[in-house]
């Protein structure tokens, strides 16, 4: 029996909400599989906090997917077991959601103290002018900075001439500017603080997107709850 009066805009209201919802997923896999390219030429590829957490960004956004696919069956055939998975699965991902935020906040000097750990490593592997090495001149380059802690950690790195810096460490880049450099012409910051001072501020924007999506969500779910009541009621009429 198809549901009449204010439950015909729920409907709508949910169809809407589940447009939402595959958007919001889509999204979630982009930033996930984003982060995970990122952090896999950063940091080791052992599983860590910071890569495990990715993993289940990418899966919440996938099976947030196929739940919203759910969704929609249910709202467009009016089936009252498709809502009600609908609901269920639905409130399993906010409580995901839910317990990756308490994680990210409970580990994030962890994913730094790796991040340094591994940016240290990388630099060891300079020398050898491997893949690794223009990542970290990338690095340098875009966040204006030089080393891990500061320029002086490039003293413990064997580089040929001695004492020298990589030439991404200089203001003006140019063939050979960290040799025989003069500080004033280099960068000085180390980059595992520029770049975690960046990721903060980037974790501000995902906290704050993370919390639109949850309360969409919540709203989905209310919705969701009001459409079974719905459906319920035309079976009882019946």
């Amino acid at each position: 029996m198809a549901v009449e009066g204010g439950m015909k805009c729920v409907k709508i209201l949910l169809y809407v909400f589940l447009l939402a919802f595959c958007a919001c997923a889509v999204g979630l896999i982009a930033v996930g599989v984003a982060a995970q390219y990122v952090l896999s030429h950063t940091i080791s590829q052992e599983a860590t906090p910071g890569s495990v957490m990715l993993v289940v960004i990418i899966a919440v956004g996938a099976f947030l997917f196929l739940v919203a696919i759910v969704g929609c069956c249910g709202a467009c055939k009016e089936n009252n077991c498709l809502m009600i998975t609908f609901v269920i699965f639905l409130s399993l991902i906010v409580l995901v959601e839910v317990a990756a935020a308490i994680a990210g906040y409970v580990f994030r000097d962890k994913v730094m103290s790796e991040f340094n750990k591994d940016f240290r490593e990388q630099m060891k592997n300079y020398p050898k002018q491997n893949h690794t090495g223009s990542i970290l001149d990338r690095m340098q380059e875009e966040f204006n900075c030089c080393g891990a802690a500061n320029y002086t950690d490039w003293g413990n790195i064997p580089l040929e001439p001695k004492g020298r810096v990589p030439d991404s460490c200089c203001i003006n880049v140019t063939q050979g500017c960290g040799i025989n450099f003069k500080v004033k012409d280099i960068y000085t910051e180390g980059c595992v603080e520029k770049i975690g001072a960046w990721l903060r501020s980037k974790l501000l924007v995902v906290a704050a997107a993370a919390l639109g999506i949850a309360f969409v969500e919540v709203l989905g779910i209310a919705f969701a709850c009001c459409l079974v009541k719905s459906i319920r009621s035309g079976y009882e009429v019946m």
